[in-house]
């Protein structure tokens, strides 16, 4: 032996503790356990039919927008057009946070101004297509446009006020 003891991650550590736990669980029928590793299952299955054509958009997003064109649009001199298209690519979001981070950092490396990028992360979790249309069933129309008059401002100044506080050098680092 050479003296170092080799150590498993964290999180190999932590993944074998919950198999360790479901199967225990599945042995003594301890319902519990069961439920979580079927609805861990669930969600593996999930992410596993969600990131793959997430990362596919993310890339193509990345390869096939121009520089030019996010700076244009998105910029740091794009104004209140910035915030409105962040806002209407936000919309388009389906998977929440795990599709809107990745996005964020490429909207970064295009030159995006830190205002909109925050604009559009807040915008991701408000104003996306699907829920807004739920939503609107469920609660009513007006209850949709009330909500909407009230975060759509909030998110902005939100954002407006984080970029200020990171400052304009601040840059999202890569995983």
């Amino acid at each position: 032996m050479n003296g170092k003891r080799s150590s498993l991650p964290f999180w190999v550590v932590l993944l074998l503790a919950f198999a360790a736990f479901v199967a225990l669980s599945a042995a003594l029928h301890f319902e519990p356990g069961n439920r979580c590793g079927a609805d861990f299952l669930a969600f593996a299955r999930t992410m596993a039919g969600l990131l793959p054509p997430t990362f596919l958009l993310v890339g193509l997003f990345y390869a096939w927008v121009k520089r030019e064109t996010v700076e244009k649009h998105m910029g740091s001199e794009s104004g209140v057009q910035g915030y409105f298209w962040a806002i209407v690519l936000a919309g388009t979001i389906v998977g929440g946070l795990f599709v809107a981070l990745p996005l964020c950092l490429v909207l970064q490396k295009k030159g995006a101004s830190m205002k909109v990028i925050l604009t559009f992360l807040n915008a991701s979790m408000i104003c996306r297509i699907p829920m807004t249309v739920f939503e609107a069933s469920f609660l009513g129309v007006g209850f949709t446009i009330v909500r909407f008059a009230v975060s759509i401002p909030l998110l902005i100044l939100i954002a407006w006020g984080m970029s200020s506080w990171l400052g304009e050098g601040f840059r999202i680092s890569e995983p």
